[in-house]
């Protein structure tokens, strides 16, 4: 590994040489022509190859619906002309929030997800032309250790883990989630699934990433019972409730998986690592999985690693700036970037005919879209996503499609500040190229704290 340093490239050359460097395989080009492929998935052709990730903004009404600034934050996405647009983690129980404001579905407030999503789908066709139409997925979610559904630690867990118990507040005897109550979770997700499809979503992602339920029990080889210790228990959950959510949804609405292919957590805790070394991958089966979801149905599947609670944030946002509470990291950050691309690329080589969204791309702020575009050239990626990225910068996807750059004064610069505001319980956007809203509510939980 070589010593981490912050962000100080002026130009492409500068960026390549230091991969060189590093002995690193990321690809760069000055082609941007591969983002702007019409990417086609369960049948729908997208208006080009870049995604906006689920970017939660912590900002939901009590009763789980988008407030005026979710409306806000989704205008922008869907002017910025990104051929997916990803909506955000939403509960599928109220119990299962990550905090007071995640959004949750149901009945009594399908109409506002419903408003949500023409208003945004209006404002692409406003912004980049009526035959624009980007694909909306939402996200459907349990949040399982980290459930805060009133500001406090309420955690739900698949089984006792001594790396997280304790940050999470789980007490040595609490008791883990039945497999009972697991069969009865899954017909909430379907019921949220149905809420989605009666709102007007093209589908929905069974949300299994970051160390939350679903993505907790894929790695429960310490689980007694149906849900727990070979790779069909730990995998039943999340294939029975995608077998159940198609049944009832029909073959058109889309089926996507935001997916964990690498936890970066000791064995046996850890999903995805090498038993003897949870600091390198395994992704057999993480590869296995994916093949089972493709027969299922998925045909959606945006790859990320790591947990970003955990000790080592990096591995799922390389930054400058890490968050409260986080040392640097004993890397590089190209290093950080180049294992998620190595990742979803080892993945969409698996399975070429399953559209793939990589991840991983915001560290490098203006060179985003070279990279982008020489991973989607070489079948490294069907998409390319942008999280952090499109906080800070909404317009990303039309500036490269119209413009052949981004402007490097509007990009993310990797300050883990939209990380801080989350954990302190503030409303998250990017406090630096938004500070006239985001600023203020980052300041106050700043002094707070």
């Amino acid at each position: 590994m070589a010593p981490f340093s912050k962000f100080n490239f002026k130009n492409l050359m500068q960026l390549k040489e230091k991969i060189a460097e590093l002995n690193l395989d990321i690809e760069l080009t000055e082609d941007l022509r591969p983002l702007a492929r019409r990417a086609k998935i369960g049948g729908r052709e997208l208006p080009n190859s870049l995604a906006v990730h689920p970017m939660e903004g912590c900002d939901g009404s009590e009763d789980g619906s988008p407030s005026e600034l979710t409306f806000r934050r989704y205008r922008r996405f869907a002017r910025g002309g990104a051929g997916l647009l990803w909506f955000e983690a939403t509960a599928v129980v109220p119990e299962g929030r990550a905090n007071p404001r995640q959004l949750y579905i149901n009945r009594s407030n399908v109409h506002t997800f419903k408003e949500l999503l023409e208003t945004a789908r209006r404002e692409a066709g406003d912004s980049m032309g009526a035959g624009h139409r980007p694909l909306c997925i939402l996200q459907l979610t349990h949040s399982g250790r980290y459930s805060k559904p009133y500001g406090k630690p309420q955690p739900v867990i698949a089984y006792h883990d001594p790396h997280l118990d304790a940050r999470a507040g789980v007490s040595p005897d609490q008791e883990a989630i039945t497999d009972a109550e697991l069969e009865q979770l899954q017909d909430k997700y379907v019921e949220a699934a149905l809420l989605a499809q009666e709102a007007g979503f093209d589908g929905v992602d069974i949300k299994s990433c970051h160390r939350y339920l679903l993505s907790e029990l894929l790695a429960a080889h310490t689980r007694a019972g149906r849900y727990g210790g070979d790779f069909n228990n730990r995998t039943r959950f999340l294939l029975e409730t995608i077998e159940k959510v198609r049944a009832r949804t029909g073959n058109d609405f889309i089926l996507a998986v935001r997916l964990n292919a690498y936890d970066a957590h000791p064995y046996p805790y850890g999903w995805g690592v090498d038993p003897e070394d949870y600091t390198r991958a395994d992704l057999s089966e993480p590869i296995r999985l994916v093949r089972l979801l493709k027969e299922k149905g998925v045909t959606l599947v945006s790859i990320s690693a790591g947990n970003p609670y955990y000790t080592n944030p990096e591995v799922t946002r390389p930054f400058d700036t890490p968050p409260k509470g986080a040392g640097l990291p004993a890397e590089h950050p190209l290093e950080s970037v180049a294992r998620l691309f190595k990742i979803t690329r080892e993945i969409q080589e698996a399975e070429p005919g399953l559209a793939v969204v990589g991840s991983g791309y915001s560290w490098l702020r203006q060179f985003f879209g070279h990279a982008a575009a020489a991973n989607i050239a070489r079948g490294a990626a069907t998409l390319a996503g942008a999280g952090r990225l499109a906080f800070a910068y909404p317009d990303f996807a039309r500036d490269l499609l119209t413009n052949g750059q981004l402007d490097e004064r509007r990009v993310c610069i990797a300050c883990s500040r939209c990380t801080q505001i989350m954990r302190d319980g503030g409303r998250t956007g990017c406090v630096v190229r938004d500070g006239e809203v985001y600023m203020t509510i980052y300041k106050e939980l700043s002094s707070a704290s």
